[in-house]
């Protein structure tokens, strides 16, 4: 994997659906690179979500990460746990029509960056591991979808089942074996769905939910996080090039 240095890191405007435009905030390596739409955990885009694009950028992605709470909250942040309530009332109210339309949206603004190759992968934690697969299915900018998927413990998959045969690229999934809020049968029922599917793989960790949420210390474990980024930026090169 190469690596490059972040050029620019800050907010852009997004055009929606309805012509209002909604935020994204991009880290861009120098001499841009292949795009990541990088969707963001239920706590909104925090210092998680940024550090994140930022470690994408570092390994040469431009890394943009949505507001997909936009339509309700503008910016909406919580850090850690302490606003884990907070963070499930803004779920309860989230519209997932309009998301798979800011996904599109953003999809489209990702692949008319100058500073995109031309290729792009839409990755997720927990809420963004749903709208991770959800992009894979169903958002198409001119016919083509996302070129890879990475879906870290989405928990809404199980919902969109249903779109599995529009499942067109490669797709890594990672789960934590023991997460509360993901039961076994479900992490089964998912790798069952997928199964045999080209480019598909399906990792397992000693791990809860939200393993790889470094400011989220009763649920962040480093092994489990580590490996799981090795295989992601693995992943990324093998297939976005």
């Amino acid at each position: 994997m190469f690596s490059a240095m972040v050029a620019a890191t800050g907010y852009q405007p997004v055009t929606a659906d309805n012509g209002e435009t909604f935020e994204a905030y991009c880290a861009i390596p120098d001499g841009g690179g292949p795009g990541v739409i990088l969707f963001q955990e239920i706590f909104g885009i925090n210092d998680n979500m940024r550090g994140l694009a930022g470690r994408l950028a570092d390994a040469g992605y431009v890394a943009v990460v949505p507001d997909m709470f936009w339509r309700i909250e503008r910016r909406f942040e919580r850090q850690d746990e302490s606003g884990m309530a907070d963070a499930f009332a803004m779920v309860q109210k989230f519209d997932p029509v309009a998301a798979i339309a800011d996904i599109q949206s953003t999809h489209a603004h990702v692949l008319a960056m100058p500073e995109c190759s031309g290729r792009v992968a839409a990755m997720g934690f927990c809420l963004g591991g749903g709208l991770a697969f959800a992009a894979a299915t169903s958002s198409r900018v001119d016919g083509r979808g996302p070129d890879a998927a990475v879906c870290y413990y989405g928990s809404a998959i199980n919902d969109m089942l249903d779109q599995v045969d529009r499942l067109e690229c490669p797709t890594l999934f990672h789960y934590g074996a023991n997460d509360p809020y993901i039961p076994t049968e479900k992490i089964a029922e998912v790798e069952q769905a997928v199964a045999g599917r080209p480019g598909v793989e399906f990792h397992r960790y000693d791990a809860g939910h939200a393993f790889s949420n470094w400011d989220a210390p009763s649920m962040y474990v480093e092994a489990a996080a580590t490996e799981a980024w090795s295989r992601t930026l693995d992943f990324l090169g093998r297939h976005l090039g």
